[in-house]
């Protein structure tokens, strides 16, 4: 398979996109055939036809994983697979204006957005995992001995097998990266299943693994629906361990498969992240920041800010800022250079948000802004924010995952953290105020994995990323993402 050509085609996608199957290193069509079809979210119209992976085709994908991890990537020493790691790193940089345009048609966002953030994100976790594949290593444990002989006991980490990614399609390059690179860092083999709604720039990857010379079968990448390739993964009991980041219904099911074969899971999902404004934030940074968090990728972010916890002291001035940064985003074609906001990723989600709208009115919370959608084609919610609401109201406690923020008064500091501890999920929040002090005390007492202070989401591959509660279980990034992809074995010899 070639790199992508330069040209485009009439629905605005590079030359040679890939829509199949890659599996062993080769790219093909689904066993039996069968395809979907790839919407363009800003259109409405179709994209592509993908070819959609089966249950056979899971297990010759898992099969050739397996082959690998026991043949020539499992021998490769971490230094070899370091370089080729970076070598990843690099052809990402190299084709990100095609990787660029790629998530921009098929997730509906502004390309402006991945290639401020999802590219350099990518590229970035492939070097930083790049740099820990050569030292991963274990620990000498002095212990008292063995029925009085003495002992020498060490441990390794080796890699946990064969991994089964599950991406979702709010920002599929990037958290396909989070998966892959540390898995391969520390030695594992892949069967990557893209999201049917956004498959298309980890297709794309999978020509740069090929092109960085991933031995065949290393990664496998599998499109094709949730409910029978995804399934098929997360079952397969040549899968031993299975990292999925979507919804809490979905990653229930995945659990519960996973367990049938008691695979290890890392489960990133979702989120209702509070942003807290203090009375003594800096009042314009916190409204710029705290709307960042609400629209960027038309909210469809895990992490985003849609509880804003605000001083009562400050209430009046919050929601006005914030209405003003609502009626100023401008939606449309995501390589508008004017657009600021694009479509969400497809009818249902679309109808999945105004539902949410409509529930808030009901509920009595009060539209500051927004509130419908817009006419025209495609998939887009008018960015919207109630105020005058309660952390009861559907709209404060479920994850609504599109541009709508609810504003919440407090008065007392202990009233803003039971108030953002009160939700069923925990990955991540932010504090807006001056005081370093009074930001460490509030930090310690949010049940969140991720706290920023005067900022929102500031993710790095050195960070750990992951959630408490209901935002799923263990961590991605960092040295946690090679402790979650590695197991630790003790060897003691009787000296």
């Amino acid at each position: 398979m070639t790199a992508v050509h330069e040209n485009v085609s009439a629905t605005g996608l590079p030359d040679g996109t890939a829509t199949e199957l890659f599996i062993g290193g080769q790219w093909r069509a689904a066993s039996d055939g069968g395809t979907f079809t790839d919407l363009n979210p800003a259109t409405g119209r179709p994209l592509a036809q993908i070819a959609s992976g089966t249950a056979q085709d899971i297990d010759d994908a898992v099969r050739a994983a397996r082959t690998q991890l026991n043949g020539e990537w499992g021998s490769l020493p971490g230094a070899a697979r370091g370089r080729i790691l970076n070598k990843v790193a690099d052809l990402i940089e190299r084709d990100g204006e095609i990787l660029a345009r790629l998530e921009a048609l098929d997730v509906g966002k502004p390309v402006g957005q991945p290639t401020m953030l999802d590219i350099p994100m990518a590229a970035g976790t492939f070097r930083h995992f790049a740099g820990w594949a050569d030292k991963i290593t274990g620990q000498s444990i002095p212990t008292a001995g063995y029925f009085g002989q003495p002992t020498h006991s060490y441990t390794v980490r080796e890699p946990v097998g064969v991994i089964g990614a599950i991406v979702p399609w709010n920002t599929p390059l990037m958290i396909s990266a989070w998966k892959i690179a540390p898995a391969l860092a520390a030695g594992n083999t892949l069967v990557v299943k893209p999201p049917e709604d956004a498959p298309l720039s980890i297709l794309h990857l999978a020509t740069l693994l090929e092109e960085a010379g991933l031995p065949a079968g290393t990664v496998n990448i599998v499109p094709g629906l949730g409910e029978v390739a995804g399934d098929a993964l997360a079952g397969h009991p040549g899968v031993d361990k299975i990292s999925f980041t979507g919804s809490p219904r979905v990653g229930r099911i995945i659990a519960k498969r996973a367990a049938d074969t008691f695979k290890r899971t890392t489960l990133e999902l979702g989120g209702k992240s509070p942003q807290i404004i203090l009375p003594d934030a800096d009042l314009e940074a916190a409204i710029n920041g705290t709307a960042m968090g609400l629209f960027f990728n038309q909210g469809e972010v895990c992490a985003a800010g849609t509880r804003i916890l605000v001083h009562r002291s400050l209430y009046s001035q919050v929601v006005d800022g914030l209405a003003a940064a609502a009626a100023a985003q401008v939606l449309g074609d995501p390589f508008d250079p004017a657009t600021t906001m694009g479509a969400l990723v497809n009818a249902k989600q679309r109808d999945t948000v105004l539902g949410y709208i409509e529930a808030g009115r009901s509920e009595g919370a009060r539209v500051a802004a927004g509130g419908g959608r817009p006419d025209g084609d495609g998939f887009f919610v008018q960015p919207t924010i109630f105020a005058d609401a309660n952390n009861d109201m559907k709209i404060a406690r479920e994850e609504i995952f599109g541009p709508v923020g609810t504003v919440i008064a407090f008065d007392t500091t202990d009233e803003a953290i039971a108030i953002a501890n009160a939700t069923d999920y925990g990955l991540a929040a932010s504090i807006w105020t001056r005081d370093v002090s009074h930001a460490h005390t509030l930090a310690g007492k949010v049940r969140a994995g991720a706290v920023a202070v005067n900022g929102w989401a500031p993710i790095d591959p050195a960070l750990p990323w992951g959630g408490m509660k209901t935002s799923g279980t263990g961590r991605e990034l960092g040295w946690a993402g090679i402790e979650a992809n590695t197991e630790e074995k003790v060897v003691t010899i009787i000296l």
